[in-house]
């Protein structure tokens, strides 16, 4: 086994499995609060108007949540969940990302063409940087370098350098790119195209597409088969990928770019979370109203939790008091 897997492995055993799970519900204008280890919702908080992307700042003390309707990321206090502040994102916000120096917030604004960069101290807008028709996917890099936005009718994938917040070079992808992932050791991108029902596996280095995946469920009809949300294990050889109306997550092998498991969820899935000791995946299912909790080991669904109407995004807590975030790891493979 690679080295870095195993120092990996031993970090994760010793952490604790609390966690909380938010869970933003789009209809119902509204976050949910579930126990991530009993699948107990909790309680339900109001919030502004669509809420779609969400996450946690670098320090977890405060969460922040994209109301598409309002045209705001709101600033929540993560212990009372009150909203404490609001920030300048664009219009239509959707989907966002933190760099990992926890200073920058990349927001995708869908209505105008662009991606803007927010400075999380002072609460401004440091730039908009314009990329392609609809952008979507906003992605980081585990080491900073690349942030990369896709756009959905342009489908393209835009690679944004943050030392001067501009694109430097664009992949064409299948059409209608939704999610961009990384892989943690930084040499592949992922990308999931909605319409063509098919993943993109490209070479950071060269940013190049290098492998296709085209997904195929026996008897799923082909139009189903919509992949959006996607998510790197970080034992870099594990891919998880939700399909949206087929109501699977598909199990990809990252090497081999090959399906090892179809899983069946809830209906509608759309994103995708671990849990902090990486044992539980958690999948947001818009159309069934409730959330899956996947057991990673065995690669099962273990439980469904009713959440409210639309659940879409989704951020977990780590209630042991150490960082649960993937990104926030620093991964050196060992040489041959």
């Amino acid at each position: 086994m690679n080295k870095y897997v195993v120092i990996l492995l031993m970090f994760f055993s010793t952490l604790s499995v609390a966690d909380t799970l938010y869970i933003t519900l789009e209809k119902d204008n509204a976050l949910a609060v579930v126990d991530g280890e009993t699948g107990k919702l909790l309680k339900t908080v109001p919030l502004g108007q669509r809420p779609r992307g969400i996450a946690f700042s670098k320090d977890q003390t405060h969460l922040y949540v994209a109301a598409s309707d309002d045209d705001t990321i709101q600033i929540l206090d993560a212990t009372t969940l009150k909203v404490v502040g609001h920030l300048p994102s664009g219009d239509d916000p959707e989907l966002f990302k933190i760099h990992p120096n926890g200073l920058w917030l990349y927001v995708s604004n869908e209505d105008d063409n662009k991606v803007t960069v927010i400075d999380l101290q002072k609460k401004i807008a440091i730039a908009e940087i314009a990329v392609g028709v609809e952008p979507e996917g906003i992605a980081i890099a585990q080491d900073g370098q690349w942030v990369v936005n896709t756009s959905e009718t342009t489908n393209m994938v835009h690679w944004i350098d943050p030392q001067d917040q501009l694109v430097k070079d664009n992949t064409l992808v299948d059409p209608r790119p939704r999610a961009a992932e990384f892989s943690v050791d930084g040499q592949w991108l992922f990308v999931s195209s909605e319409i063509a029902g098919s993943l993109s596996r490209i070479d950071v280095s060269n940013k190049q597409v290098s492998a296709k995946l085209h997904f195929k469920i026996a008897g799923v009809d082909d139009e189903l088969i919509q992949p959006v949300g996607v998510l790197a294990h970080p034992n870099n050889e594990l891919l998880f990928v939700a399909l949206g109306p087929a109501n699977r997550v598909a199990v990809v092998d990252i090497k081999t770019m090959t399906v090892k498991k179809y899983l069946l969820v809830g209906q509608r899935v759309w994103n995708l979370a671990f849990s902090p000791d990486m044992k539980r995946l958690y999948t947001t299912n818009g159309v069934s109203n409730d959330i899956s909790i996947i057991d990673v080991d065995k690669l099962k669904v273990t439980k469904s939790v009713r959440v409210g109407h639309y659940p879409w995004g989704i951020a977990v807590k780590d209630e042991s008091g150490e960082s649960s975030s993937a990104s926030s790891l620093r991964l050196e493979p060992s040489k041959p």
